[in-house]
């Protein structure tokens, strides 16, 4: 069986990818930091599907942990899967930051680079050995981080989306000779628990998006986790080294 990995899957694209991957036939190893409930929800729903998911809890900010996580990856892949490798990796775990350039702490700035640009990095580093050969990443990145799609309040947030844009070509150049594909992933506004379920505090918002986007409302994680999912497979095969966005035509 092939196996995913999808961090931040206890809600929102995260937790649509994990399902839909499993219902392609993946196993999934998924991720969580505070939101446990959430994680055992998805994977219960894999389950309740005749899928295979296994829970482990992971700070993507803190790259320290990331040799403990590939431990336990490795001892869940053989006692889950008989396996000693996965196959595809899907860095999707985020949090929000918003502030105005001229506000924006150097705080805040680093625990968005933690978490958006050096997690994806030294995660995906550290798992290296344990991806097989012919394998596959996907960085969810933001169509916050492309040209065109500027709004004010989202300097630092934008920068370390548009730098894992960028460090996604990179990974594809020096990950080819192994057949591994890289690919990054860019929503638009997309509702979901994400900064603190901002859709439904400022149900406001929500019609003003809607209008500057080609197909008329703003994104559910489905039609984010999806494409993901099919992306990962065999439909991606010739794919890599691209940033795909995935918005409904925002801003077109």
């Amino acid at each position: 069986m092939t196996v995913a990995i999808v961090t931040g899957a206890s809600s929102g694209i995260g937790q649509s990818a994990a399902v839909h991957l499993a219902k392609r036939g993946f196993g999934v190893i998924l991720t969580y930091h505070s939101n446990q409930a959430g994680a055992l929800e998805t994977a219960k729903t894999i389950e309740n599907d005749s899928g295979t998911a296994v829970a482990l809890p992971l700070d993507a900010g803190r790259a320290g942990t990331f040799g403990a996580f590939r431990d336990d990856v490795a001892t869940a892949l053989r006692a889950t899967w008989q396996r000693d490798t996965f196959d595809v990796l899907v860095n999707n775990a985020g949090i929000a930051g918003m502030a105005p350039f001229a506000d924006t702490t150097e705080e805040m700035f680093d625990r968005l680079s933690d978490v958006h640009l050096k997690g994806p990095y030294f995660l995906t580093q550290t798992l290296l050995p344990l991806l097989t050969d012919g394998g596959a990443v996907i960085n969810v990145s933001s169509n916050a981080g492309t040209v065109g799609n500027l709004e004010p309040g989202y300097s630092a947030y934008a920068t370390m989306k548009g730098g894992l844009s960028v460090l996604s070509r990179y990974m594809a150049k020096e990950l080819s000779p192994r057949g591994i594909r890289v690919n990054a992933v860019s929503p638009g506004a997309t509702r979901t628990r994400f900064a603190d379920n901002a859709f439904e505090r400022y149900p406001e918002v929500i019609a003003p998006i809607a209008a500057k986007t080609a197909l008329g409302r703003v994104g559910e994680p489905d039609d984010i986790g999806v494409f993901i999912a099919a992306l990962a497979g065999a439909e991606g095969r010739w794919i890599t080294g691209q940033n795909i966005e995935v918005s409904g035509g925002f801003a077109l």
